[in-house]
C-alpha cells in the first residue's frame, strides 16, 4: 500500500459499509488512519524508539524477531483491509449491519487475518457481508470451519453445489453417485466420500435420502429457475433427492460458493423424475 492510505476509500461508500468499516475498527483494532495522523504516529514512534535505544542495545536476533512481527503484523492488516473492502463494496442498502456483532467481527477475522490468496479472500468476503446484511446467518463453528478448509477443498465444494437445487433449503441431487453428468464435472464417489469426511455434507451410498409429505404440487428451484413438479397422489408423496445431503456448515457456505448452474445436470433430473411418474412443468431457459 501506498502511505498513508487505506484499501478502504470513505470518500465515496454507503452507509452501511461505513458502519460495517466501524464495526471492523472496533473489534480488531484501528483500521485506517488518516495521513496526518500516521505521520505523527510515525514521529512520536521514532522518538520513543531513540529513547530505548539510548537505554537498550537490541542483538541481531532481537532486531531479526522485531522486523518479523512488523512484516507480519502489515501482511495482516492488508488482508483485513483487502476483505473488508471487498465486502463492503457489496453490501445492499438495506443491509442490517448496525446488529452485527462485534465478538463476531473479531472472531472472523481471528481466523481469516493471514488469507492472502486472492480467491480464498474473496469466499472471506462473501461471508463477512453475508452476516453484515443478515445477522445470525454463519456460525461462529462455519467460520471455524471455513479457516480449517484449504483452496482445493473451497474448489470441490464449489464444483460440488452446481448439482443443488432449492426447496426450503439447499438440496443436493446426487442420484447415481457413478452417472458421467457428475463424474464429468470431478464428482466421483470419492470425492464425495471426501466431502464427508471433512463435514460439509451427509453422504448415504445405499438407502440414500427422500423428502417427504408433498401434496399434489411442488415448486422447485434450480439457480432461480421455477420447476413445478405434479405427483401422482394428491397428498402424502415423497421425492427422491438421491444419495446426499448437507451439513449445517454445508447449508450455510453453499450459497455463497459461487457455483453455476449445469443444463446438461438439469435436463437429466427432469428425465429422471419423468421415468419415476411425474410431470414436470418448467419454462425454457433464455440462453
Amino acid at each position: 500500500m501506498s502511505e498513508g492510505n487505506s484499501l478502504v476509500n470513505f470518500g465515496d461508500i454507503s452507509k452501511p459499509a461505513t458502519v460495517l468499516i466501524e464495526k471492523v475498527s472496533n473489534a480488531v483494532g484501528v483500521l485506517y488512519e488518516p495521513r496526518r495522523i500516521k505521520k505523527k504516529a510515525e514521529a512520536e514512534a521514532e522518538a520513543e524508539k531513540i529513547k530505548a535505544l539510548a537505554s537498550i542495545e537490541l542483538s541481531d536476533i532481537q532486531q531479526r524477531a522485531i522486523d518479523r512481527m512488523v512484516q507480519q503484523e502489515g501482511r495482516k492488516q492488508e488482508n483485513i483491509e483487502a476483505i473488508t473492502a471487498q465486502a463492503a463494496s457489496s453490501l445492499a442498502e438495506d443491509a442490517d449491519v448496525q446488529n452485527l456483532e462485534e465478538d463476531w467481527v473479531a472472531h472472523f477475522f481471528k481466523n481469516c487475518d493471514t488469507v492472502s490468496d486472492t480467491e480464498m479472500q474473496l469466499l472471506w468476503s462473501s461471508l463477512l457481508s453475508g452476516e453484515a446484511s443478515k445477522p445470525g446467518t454463519f456460525s461462529k463453528r462455519t467460520i471455524d470451519f471455513v479457516a480449517s478448509m484449504d483452496k482445493k477443498d473451497a474448489e470441490i465444494f464449489t464444483k460440488f453445489c452446481q448439482f443443488s437445487w432449492f426447496l426450503g433449503d439447499v438440496m443436493p441431487i446426487i442420484l447415481e453417485p457413478n452417472h458421467d453428468v457428475y463424474k464429468n464435472e470431478g464428482i466421483s464417489f470419492g470425492v464425495l466420500k471426501h466431502l464427508d469426511a471433512i463435514g460439509l455434507i451427509s453422504f448415504e451410498s445405499t438407502t440414500g435420502y427422500r423428502r417427504m409429505g408433498f401434496g399434489k404440487y411442488a415448486q422447485i428451484f434450480y439457480f432461480g429457475r421455477p420447476t413445478i413438479i405434479e405427483f401422482p397422489k394428491d397428498n402424502n408423496n415423497d421425492l427422491n433427492i438421491g444419495k446426499v445431503m448437507l451439513t449445517r456448515a454445508g447449508q450455510e457456505l453453499a450459497p455463497i460458493c459461487g457455483a453455476k448452474r449445469n443444463e446438461k445436470f438439469y435436463e437429466y433430473v427432469i428425465e429422471q423424475w419423468f421415468k419415476s411418474g411425474f410431470i414436470v412443468h418448467t419454462r425454457l431457459l433464455n440462453k
